[in-house]
């Protein structure tokens, strides 16, 4: 696909609230669109609402960006910034006579709207001050409206869904401006697309009504119309919008749950777009091969587990250096001290097979900065009886001659260990692996002894001879979860 005129895409996210995964993908699906046709991506905060936009979300919405590496050439722009912009513009528009006051008490407003709704209409406005001459004092408060054609009416290609049209009839003339002289959303938009020369504009179906207001607009002052493209929406499995449980959080706390940007990236270019069976794409990748035209206009299902599989496979296939800099946050959330543990990366190598997050990571790499002070309570009642004892104190020995610390020398102690006492090595390993870890569970026992070190290993040993004498003197005073 070629364009003539250079394209220009843009993000526009209102910082009301957390930063969700519909409002990523629009944002991933712009930010391709203009990485694919060489062009310019843009980011700008829709703060116009001053009730409910927050300093706090406009700093998520900045995180959000940079954490996932979308790169913006322009911006970011606000909104509330460009007050002065938008309100010379209606003040044209009124002397031009494509926009007018509106002195309607909101008594009346709610009257209109009650009697249309009674009587089974839209419940627009009426245009009573469109046409009026009543004379009005200075001071008397006023909207602005825009005054919206009567007849014909709009039809637009949308790229995702092909030919929208929407009669004029349907839509009212809407408030351009406040009585409290702060300009609206839908005008706010327009002349942002216009002013900032946006090209293609990529959004949720959601905006699909605002379009056809935003079109007329954009022909009264003269500007040239942009090519949209309307993304559906993102539903569960129940094909209900998705609620907090099931995905609609902020994008950071995917972060804090252990995802790596990657997974997230890729996961959701494959919730509306596709490129044959192709399920796995690099960065580059998507940014070689997406175009519009491969947009679906059906509604994409929020899937958690598959998520969760991406997540794993990014984790096992990236560099470790890399991962280990995204674990770095989670080991600093649990508070380890690893300046005697364990390379980050040597733990990224030795656990990415074993997890789907980051934070599940860092939950198993506990044992390799931390000692612990309990035992599953399964893992005692068939590892740390008094039978193991002789086992334990065996190995303990061999371990601490080892002068040359590494994964062969341990696994050597271990299998001389059960060639002496002449059982399988699985005797051996089982009961260590309990009394170093706490647990039955671990990566192979001679990789968790060598970078939990010999000291640390040899301790965890005793305490775990200690805690098999004292259930055997008190049975019922047996420490373990």
């Amino acid at each position: 696909m070629r364009f003539h005129m250079k394209v220009k895409t843009r993000f526009a996210p209102s910082p009301t609230g957390n930063l969700h995964l519909g409002s990523v993908r629009t944002a991933l699906y712009s930010w391709l669109f203009a990485r694919h046709t060489k062009g310019e991506f843009l980011l700008r905060i829709e703060d116009s609402d001053h009730d409910r936009s927050t300093h706090e979300a406009t700093k998520e919405i900045i995180d959000s960006m940079k954490w996932l590496k979308l790169n913006w050439d322009k911006g970011p722009y606000y909104q509330t910034k460009r007050f002065d912009r938008y309100n010379k513009i209606i003040n044209q528009m009124l002397e031009q006579g494509t926009a007018y006051k509106c002195y309607c008490s909101r008594e009346r407003l709610e009257n209109l709207r009650e009697i249309k709704i009674a009587h089974r209409k839209k419940p627009r406005y009426d245009g009573l001050c469109r046409h009026s001459n009543e004379h009005h004092a200075n001071d008397e408060p006023y909207v602005v409206r825009f005054l919206n054609p009567q007849k014909g009416y709009v039809i637009f290609e949308d790229k995702i869904r092909g030919t929208i049209k929407f009669s004029n009839e349907e839509l009212d003339d809407f408030i351009i401006r406040r009585t409290d002289g702060s300009p609206t959303y839908n005008f706010c938009v327009v002349i942002d697309d216009w002013d900032m020369e946006i090209t293609h504009i990529i959004r949720g179906e959601d905006h699909i009504n605002n379009t056809p207001r935003q079109i007329n607009m954009l022909k009264a002052l003269g500007a040239p119309i942009p090519e949209y493209a309307h993304v559906s929406m993102i539903l569960d499995n129940n094909g209900k919008k998705i609620s907090k449980r099931d995905g609609a959080i902020g994008v950071m706390q995917y972060r804090d749950k252990g995802y790596l940007p990657e997974a997230l990236l890729n996961y959701l270019v494959r919730m509306g777009w596709s490129h044959g069976d192709q399920e796995i794409f690099s960065i580059d990748e998507m940014k070689e091969l997406f175009t519009l035209d491969d947009l679906s206009k059906s509604r994409s299902i929020f899937n958690i587990e598959k998520l969760k599989w991406l997540n794993q496979y990014y984790i096992k296939s990236m560099p470790s250096k890399y991962v280990a800099t995204h674990l770095a946050l989670h080991i600093h959330k649990a508070g380890y001290k690893i300046n005697h543990g364990p390379k980050l990366i040597d733990i990224v190598e030795l656990l990415a097979g074993r997890c789907k997050t980051l934070k599940e990571m860092a939950a198993q790499a506990r044992v390799f900065y931390e000692d612990h002070n309990e035992f599953h309570a399964k893992a005692v009642q068939k590892y740390l009886r008094p039978i193991v004892t002789s086992q334990l104190e065996l190995v303990r020995s061999k371990i601490e001659k080892i002068n040359d610390w590494s994964p062969e020398n341990i696994r050597y102690a271990i299998q001389q260990t059960a060639e002496e006492l002449k059982m399988k090595i699985g005797k051996v390993g089982m009961p260590l692996r309990v009394a170093v870890t706490g647990s039955e569970i671990s990566p192979s026992i001679d990789i968790t002894v060598y970078y939990i070190g010999k000291n640390r290993s040899l301790n965890r040993i005793d305490t775990a001879l200690d805690f098999i004498h004292a259930c055997k003197a008190q049975p019922t005073d047996a420490k373990y979860q």
